[in-house]
């Protein structure tokens, strides 16, 4: 009884440093991958508890090894984009400027009433009010309603308002998401211009740049004295 009791303190301990280690940003997206790695931490954790004849080294080490395949994957993820897709998978664009998109609903195999719940859930009563729906790697549902249905909306002051675009990141730590630019309707040749207007003569040194739904250009660069990104656009 008193092996288990101090194997339980011990392990408790460790995972808990291990669970800090990963970051608060891997709890909070909890993709499948991370979701893997969360659950077979708790198993390996429970060997050598239940099996008092299983080795706590023999555990540790396996805990541990998990979290370094974590903390690489992660890192290298960072740096490419194609692993990140493959290990995190990658947004699904369910509504489309107000269009159903029936593939990505198969694909996904989520039927018109699953997606009918999840829009309820988000506050929208109908389709017919959906700008974009996007199914993001973590499974949830985010929504972007028309312009119309907005709070303080244009059809309440009766004033026209332009459809907005789907806001999408062109820029992530000095990587060019060249498919985002194509899609929102720039182009790779326009964001240089851009960058250039700010003085900024290579990419690479950007560590955010990303198009709104009004299709205005926001950059932020790092600030290394305060170890923070600021805004250089308004």
């Amino acid at each position: 009884m008193t092996i288990i009791l101090i194997r339980t303190v011990i392990l408790y301990f460790i995972v808990l440093f291990v669970i800090r280690i990963m970051g608060k940003g891997e709890l909070s997206k909890m993709s499948p991958f991370q979701l893997i790695v969360i659950f077979m931490i708790a198993e390996l954790a429970s060997i050598p508890i239940e099996s008092p004849d299983v080795s706590m080294i023999t555990g540790v080490t396996a805990i541990f090894a998990l979290l370094f395949l974590q903390v690489f994957i992660s890192f290298i993820s960072i740096k490419s984009e194609k692993l990140k897709n493959f290990f995190n998978g990658k947004p699904s664009v369910l509504i489309n400027k107000g269009d159903i998109n029936y593939k990505e609903l198969n694909k996904l195999r989520i039927t018109i009433n699953d997606l009918m719940e999840q829009l309820r859930i988000g506050n929208m009563s109908a389709v017919s009010e959906v700008e974009y729906a996007v199914m993001e790697s973590n499974g949830e549902l985010s929504v972007i309603p028309k312009a119309r249905k907005k709070p303080l909306t244009a059809e309440d002051m009766s004033i026209s308002k332009q459809p907005e675009i789907m806001p999408v990141v062109f820029i992530s730590d000095g990587i060019i998401y060249s498919k985002n630019i194509c899609q929102s309707g720039w182009t790779e040749k326009q964001l240089a211009a851009e960058l250039s207007k700010l003085n900024i003569s290579d990419s690479r040194s950007v560590f955010l740049a990303f198009c709104d739904g009004s299709s205005k250009l926001h950059v932020y660069m790092h600030d290394k004295d305060k170890k923070t990104a600021k805004e250089i656009t308004k």
